[in-house]
């Protein structure tokens, strides 16, 4: 192997190394004081948006600001509150994103029938597409433009 080989060789695996630790991340480790609400938290953490990193859910996320929102969350149920109550909280104070799904109000009628519009947009242009290829096909050929393209060919021949 050339130096030049083990050099680009040397330099993957210290690249690889930051993506290999990833994998080895310890999941979030729910705090026991009272198993009722630990179960609660996870049940309501995983169908909330971490804030930091966006794709993942509150209950899988190491971000500090999903650290303190779990913390909060179980604290707000400590005082009583119900997941309804939790979770009007959260949106209250940092929107619909925190939810991995959006109520269906007329700031997110986009988001949930956008997919419909883009599916009849796309099936209209393979309509339109489909019609005009018909229409150029139905055209009878003029005899008189085939002999003339005929006598073009030869010519350049």
């Amino acid at each position: 192997m050339s130096r030049i080989q083990s050099v680009l060789l040397a330099l993957l695996l210290a690249l690889s190394l930051p993506a290999a630790a990833v994998d080895t991340l310890i999941p979030a480790q729910p705090n026991a004081e009272d198993p009722v609400i630990e179960a609660r938290l996870i049940n309501l953490a995983d169908d909330l948006r971490c804030l930091v990193c966006q794709n993942e859910s509150l209950a899988g996320s190491h971000a500090e600001l999903a650290v303190d929102l779990r913390r909060e969350i179980r604290e707000q149920m400590k005082a009583g509150k119900n997941d309804q109550e939790v979770v009007a909280y959260l949106t209250e104070r940092y929107g619909d994103f925190v939810l991995y799904r959006p109520p269906f109000k007329p700031v997110t009628y986009l988001l949930w029938l956008g997919p419909v519009l883009f599916l009849g947009i796309g099936g209209g242009a393979w309509y339109m597409t489909l019609r005009r290829r018909r229409a150029v096909d139905a055209t009878p050929v003029d005899e008189k433009k085939l002999a003339a393209a005929a006598q073009l060919l030869e010519e350049n021949k």
